[in-house]
């Protein structure tokens, strides 16, 4: 669902210098683009005798993809949120079950995780027919049940550290006080209902599986082999860490950070294994790219690695570069993979893989303090029901935006094949 400005960005020389925006057609009061006044009333380009050159920006960033595309709305605290996903192939076979597996996964509750109650039954809308894509728009549908913007009265005229409150009043002039509004995390639980529809495209055309784990909470961090690690291991851990040792000492941590009001950040890891060589573009188009616009539009997300990352940084050209070799069936593969499979931004056949950094909860239970908006100082408590570690539920997101980088670079590999001869 996407809502557009109008924005006039240049008229014919000796034009009066005039700037407007107009949504459907109708002006908006908004500033001029150039140092003129603003007009009390701004006419149509024909009536002022200017004929415009018409630029068309959506107004807020709702939709994320080029050849498949999904568009997410809904609010924190409001009767549910959605997702529209546009560019699918008819034929993918999708099922509620499917969708509802991933969502479960993401779904808050239990003793890392915030308190909110909500089943996230999905309910698809449209585009789907036997089971099976039509190849127009699926739209999905989350209601929530659970919602309380009681919750965030006392709050709704202070500006909470770590949150989009005073950005969010910045950027619009107005802000949904009800928790976080379009910046809470409860938007992505749209987006893992889109990933999980893209796992099953990827599983079913190239066998390409995507697994995702916490691989460092506060400090403490797995060793975990990206093209080793397995589901069923991730899954058994209630932090989401493969490895049982290290999944009990961050257990603690987290719980005992939730114990004193407190909240911890880290890093989730994720691989995709099977991705052959040659999806992606150079220059603006590198997967790479693309995976780190969609991974750090994750909330609290504020840093990404891909494959050895910051490690690359202190080695030399000669320790850290992938040598290709024969993989001994005709093919070529390489030897090493600490370029995260891919080479100038275009996969090389190995397991892409990438480290995305979270910050620690900014609601706490302990008390801060900030202004209000008289610029008032104030201290206050965080009230609500948040996570004190986002991490143990991200992995589920991290998977999904990987899932979708994927598929549209799958079928934008398909639209622009090499020429053939």
């Amino acid at each position: 669902m996407m809502s557009w400005l109008v924005m006039r960005v240049g008229a014919p020389e000796g034009a009066p210098p005039l700037g407007w925006t107009i949504s459907s057609g109708d002006p908006l009061n908004t500033l001029p683009l150039s140092g003129a006044a603003r007009p009390a009333a701004i006419p149509g380009p024909r009536d002022a005798g200017i004929w415009p050159r018409i630029h068309y920006i959506p107004c807020m960033s709702n939709s994320f993809g080029e050849y498949l595309r999904i568009t997410t709305w809904g609010e924190s605290h409001g009767p549910g949120i959605g997702v529209v996903i546009d560019g699918l192939p008819a034929g993918v076979p999708v099922s509620i079950e499917t969708i509802a597996a991933d969502l479960a996964r993401r779904r808050p509750g239990g003793d890392l995780a915030s308190s909110r109650k909500e089943p996230d039954t999905p309910r698809i809308l449209s585009g789907l027919l036997d089971g099976k894509t039509l190849g127009s728009p699926l739209a999905i549908w989350i209601e929530s049940i659970d919602a309380r913007p009681g919750d965030y009265d006392e709050m709704a005229d202070l500006y909470r550290p770590g949150h989009a409150d005073f950005t969010t009043e910045a950027r619009y002039g107005h802000r949904d006080r009800r928790g976080g509004g379009r910046a809470s995390a409860r938007e992505t639980a749209a987006r893992v209902a889109a990933g999980a529809v893209c796992r099953v495209m990827l599983a079913r055309e190239y066998g390409i599986e995507i697994v995702g784990w916490v691989d460092e909470v506060a400090g403490i961090r797995a060793d975990v082999d990206p093209a080793l690690v397995e589901s069923k291991d991730v899954e058994a851990s209630a932090v989401r860490c493969p490895v049982p040792a290290r999944s009990a000492t961050m257990m603690e941590k987290i719980q005992t950070a939730r114990d004193a009001g407190d909240s911890l950040g880290g890093w989730v890891a994720v691989t995709a294994r099977g991705v052959p060589a040659g999806w992606g573009d150079p220059v603006f188009a590198k997967v790479k790219s693309l995976l780190g616009a969609a991974l750090l539009s994750i909330p609290a997300a504020v840093a990404i690695e891909i494959g050895d990352g910051i490690a690359a940084t202190s080695r030399c050209g000669s320790e850290n570069n992938d040598v290709f070799i024969s993989d001994g069936a005709g093919g070529i593969c390489q030897q090493s993979n600490r370029s995260g499979g891919m080479q100038g931004g275009i996969t090389s056949g190995e397991p892409v893989w990438a480290r995305v950094g979270f910050k620690p909860t900014s609601t706490i239970a302990t008390s801060q303090k900030t202004l209000n908006r008289s610029g008032e100082e104030v201290e206050f408590e965080g009230r609500g029901r948040h996570d004190p570690c986002v991490l143990p539920r991200a992995v589920a997101i991290v998977e999904a935006m990987m899932a979708l980088v994927l598929v549209d670079r799958m079928l934008a590999r398909r639209a622009t094949p090499p020429a053939s001869g």
